[in-house]
C-alpha cells in the first residue's frame, strides 16, 4: 500500500501534475521503499525544508523527523499557508 502525499498551495506548482481547482491538493502516491521519514518524502519530491510550513501525518501535526509507513497519509503545506498549529499543538517527531 503506497504512502499518500497531499500537496497544497504553492508546492503544487513544483510538480508536473497540475490542477486548476483552487484549494484542492494534488495527491501523489509513493512506494515506501527508501522512505522512512517525512524528510525522505520531501527529498524525493525535490522540495526544500524551508518551503514547508506545516506537516500532518495521519491528521496529526508532525515534523520532518516523523517516521512514515505504508498506508500513511502525509499532508504538506507551504510557507504562505502557515497556520497557528505550532502554538497550540505539540509537533510529533521521532528520534
Amino acid at each position: 500500500m503506497p504512502i499518500k502525499v497531499k500537496i497544497f498551495g504553492d508546492l503544487k506548482d513544483k510538480l508536473p501534475q497540475k490542477t486548476s481547482d483552487i484549494g484542492v491538493p494534488i495527491i501523489v502516491k509513493l512506494g515506501s521503499k527508501g522512505i522512512e521519514r517525512v524528510s525522505s518524502i520531501i527529498d524525493k519530491l525535490s522540495f526544500k525544508e524551508s518551503e514547508i510550513s506545516h506537516i500532518f501525518v495521519n491528521h496529526k501535526y508532525s515534523g520532518f523527523t516523523k517516521k512514515v509507513y505504508e498506508g500513511d497519509i502525509v499532508a504538506l503545506f507551504p510557507k504562505n499557508m502557515g497556520l497557528l498549529y505550532k502554538w497550540y499543538y505539540p509537533k510529533e517527531e521521532d528520534d
